[in-house]
């Protein structure tokens, strides 16, 4: 919970527990990992998910009674709401952003069983959230609740305030903008766990062939510094390319005293460079048939400003 919501909560938490605004502190915390999980994955950011659930506690506080008949429900529209009036400006920025724009990286330490039971974990990939950026709002609002949150058309209709009629033709057109575009999962933890060592040895060795015998012939570089980390401008496309763009960027760009540690990133084993124990970059991939198809970089600090310090 960022600092304003949590600020917001405790004024609530600390008035008379009968009181109406202390009682509708326990729906909204019960709810929160589903808001969440919905909001970042409509809006790509951890800083703009945080704010949509902040503005969605200010609501859900200032609802009267005679207007919620499931709290979830009615928690999940206000949400998917402000998320699509706020994609239609970040549409805006994201076409003005300087260099590749990528998702704001997400950082755990382990993987959460109880995120695993309210949605998909492959939704979560980079790889997936890349891809939903193919989407108008929309789309992306009843794509994701329908194919990753389970809702049914009825539901998602009364969300997005739309005929199911409607819905349906939403969720056919954007079917057909990820058409054979999902994402994979076939590689075990251990396996991906074994690639992505030998990629950071063979990338820091500058072992140019080791690492081009890790990468499938398709492969593809995505970086993102938003003019403000360092970062390739371009994609970098085909197994050669990108294995010479990458030990040439860690020979130019990457400052030789990095510590980097492994971490989940948006639920994959990725990892996290620090500089002087302030996150300097988030890296994760995504696998198939065994070798390296998509590589993801963010070094735009503005991404990174959520993930701890190293101690």
């Amino acid at each position: 919970m960022n600092s304003l919501t949590a600020q917001v909560v405790s004024r609530a938490l600390k008035s008379d527990s009968k009181s109406e605004p202390a009682q509708r502190i326990a729906p909204f915390i019960h709810h929160r990992p589903l808001l969440f999980s919905i909001a970042y994955r409509m809006l790509g950011s951890v800083a703009d998910a945080e704010d949509m659930l902040q503005e969605t506690f200010i609501r859900w506080q200032q609802s009267s009674e005679t207007e919620i008949t499931s709290p979830r429900a009615f928690l999940v529209t206000i949400l998917t709401r402000l998320c699509l009036t706020h994609l239609d400006s970040a549409r805006t920025r994201r076409e003005q952003y300087c260099g590749q724009w990528l998702p704001e990286p997400l950082i755990s330490e382990a993987y959460d069983p109880i995120s695993e039971q309210i949605e998909k974990p492959e939704s979560l990939s980079m790889a997936f959230l890349v891809l939903l950026e193919r989407l108008l709002p929309l789309e992306r609002a009843g794509f994701l609740l329908r194919e990753v949150f389970d809702y049914d058309y009825a539901e998602v209709a009364s969300i997005l305030k739309q005929t199911e009629s409607n819905c349906r033709q939403l969720l056919r057109r954007a079917r057909q903008h990820l058409a054979g575009q999902r994402p994979r999962f076939d590689a075990s933890r251990e396996e991906r766990e074994r690639l992505l060592r030998e990629f950071m040895q063979a990338t820091a060795g500058g072992d140019l062939h080791r690492l081009e015998t890790l990468l499938s012939e398709d492969a593809i570089l995505y970086s993102d510094g938003g003019g403000k980390g360092p970062a390739l401008p371009v994609q970098i496309l085909g197994r050669q390319k990108v294995a010479r763009a990458l030990l040439g960027a860690s020979r130019k760009l990457v400052p030789r005293n990095l510590a980097t540690e492994l971490k989940l990133v948006n639920g994959e084993l990725g990892a996290v460079s620090y500089l002087g124990g302030r996150p300097y970059s988030a890296f994760t991939m995504d696998l198939d048939a065994g070798r390296i198809q998509h590589i993801y970089i963010i070094s735009n600090p503005d991404k990174l400003s959520h993930i701890r310090f190293l101690s």
